[in-house]
């Protein structure tokens, strides 16, 4: 049995349908509840990871638990939920964390996600870190202009990055909580090519079969956008990437691969699966 954290963002669902598909039984934890699910191994539960005593009685028996943590970590007592997880008996635990753990070690914006993985690293659970680049599903949030407006709007236009399709960060947590041999691991998970905003307009306005009008932000702009659904720093973390990324954000990882014994998702592979949103 395995017990998803998150269970509704975009990693969240598709772990907890991928591992229902490979038979395992499956507690899916949200602070609110998510859409009905049909599947008989699939438990929907109502818990708030900021209140680890919440999460106790939905651990007992489980093999692994995915962790995903809201805010970027923020205000979270890791502490807290090492031993929870300890107490429960948990063996494997998949942490989500964020590229710019390894490539920015001094950046304030991801300070909270080092100290999680610093408190789970020294725990008696068997963990492996998850350090993504930034999501495909971003684009949902073109999802609203592209269906009224036929436009785009994002900062840094030509600046490129590798981004991962959730479902590959799904299939590498999903691998790492069955599998052995994954204990102390960090997998830096990437798409198979850097590609810009202005080019994911492109593989956008083809799949919509309609031309799209591309404006790009300030970061002024893009930093008021943003700070309405995230905290400050962490959107300023986020545009320092989008803006000035290192060598080694631009750079694809092979750890998708490695893991899954298959490429990593292009981009346009994500939109044909979430192209109704865009219509």
């Amino acid at each position: 049995m395995f017990v998803v954290i998150g269970a509704t963002g975009n990693v969240g669902r598709e772990l907890v349908q991928q591992l229902a598909e490979s038979g395992a039984e499956v507690v899916a934890v949200a602070r609110k509840p998510g859409a009905p699910v049909s599947s008989s191994k699939v438990r929907q539960v109502q818990a708030d990871v900021s209140a680890p005593e919440t999460l106790a009685p939905h651990l007992r028996g489980a093999t692994g638990v995915f962790l995903l943590v809201p805010g970027g970590g923020a205000g979270l007592d890791a502490r807290a939920l090492r031993t929870v997880f300890e107490a429960a008996g948990v063996k494997r635990l998949v942490v989500l964390s964020s590229m710019a753990v390894g490539t920015r070690p001094s950046a304030p914006s991801h300070a909270p996600l080092r100290d999680i993985e610093a408190v789970f690293r020294d725990s008696s659970l068997h963990c492996t870190f998850l350090r993504p680049a930034g999501f495909a599903s971003n684009a949902f949030a073109w999802a609203g202009p592209v269906r009224t407006e036929r436009g785009i709007a994002a900062p840094f236009a030509d600046v490129a990055l590798p981004v991962v399709d959730p479902a590959d960060i799904a299939a590498v947590a999903a691998r790492v909580l069955r599998e052995e041999g994954h204990a102390g691991k960090v997998y830096v998970l990437t798409g198979p090519a850097a590609i810009s905003p202005r080019q994911q307009a492109a593989v956008l306005s083809e799949a919509v079969g309609a031309p799209l009008r591309f404006m790009e932000w300030s970061r002024e702009e893009a930093l008021a956008m943003m700070t309405r659904f995230m905290p400050e720093p962490v959107a300023e973390g986020t545009l320092d990437i989008l803006g000035t990324p290192t060598a080694d954000e631009q750079r694809v990882s092979p750890d998708v691969e490695r893991v899954l014994g298959r490429p990593a998702a292009p981009f346009s592979a994500w939109v044909g699966r979430n192209i109704a949103a865009f219509r």
